[in-house]
């Protein structure tokens, strides 16, 4: 049986990355904790797919909207850093992603998509799964889905800046509406 993980300290991790600028790197959620910062953290199946790279490409073009709401976006896969990185370096037009805004990291070892539920064992690879995480490392969101179905970055914007409010959102509440008082 499932483990549940919202309300509960998140696992924490330490990759091995391709940054915004390209460049081989880590990201982490104890960095992301220490600055204070909220974490996306998103798992795709593979690169050089077809519904993944709408996702990072999406994501990416909102990234300011995310770095406003002090949050620091983490895409990963089972795939290596260097596979990210020719992934980056591919144009658009040929199923590539170009220049993105966060860092993809490479969970080649399994650990974190496991830790973190995601993991399809008999492939080696992950399912759509995207959590959203407080600067006090505890779980506060999580959504899995079939790899054949895209995220909705509104959706993701939106639950995020809900949890900030630190209030009680109710259905379809938007940004800038009020929450309820109890």
């Amino acid at each position: 049986m499932a483990e549940r993980m919202v309300g509960k300290q998140a696992p924490r991790f330490e990759m091995d990355a391709v940054l915004a600028n390209k460049e081989f790197g880590k990201v982490s959620l104890e960095e992301n904790m220490k600055n204070g910062k909220w974490t996306v953290l998103y798992f795709y199946p593979m690169d050089f797919t077809f519904v993944c790279p709408t996702e990072i490409i999406a994501l990416s073009n909102r990234y300011d909207e995310f770095e406003d709401l002090d949050t620091e976006v983490i895409g990963v896969s089972t795939d290596t850093i260097h596979t990210h990185l020719a992934w980056i370096k591919t144009d658009r037009k040929d199923n590539g992603l170009g220049d993105i805004r966060h860092p993809l990291a490479a969970d080649t070892n399994h650990v974190v998509s496991r830790e973190y539920g995601v993991l399809i064992e008999e492939e080696g690879i992950a399912l759509r799964g995207l959590f959203i995480i407080s600067p006090e490392g505890e779980m506060m969101y999580s959504v899995v889905n079939h790899n054949n179905i895209g995220r909705d970055v509104d959706e993701t914007l939106r639950v995020l800046q809900a949890l900030q409010t630190g209030g009680l959102c109710p259905v379809n509440w938007k940004p800038g509406q009020k929450t309820l008082t109890v």
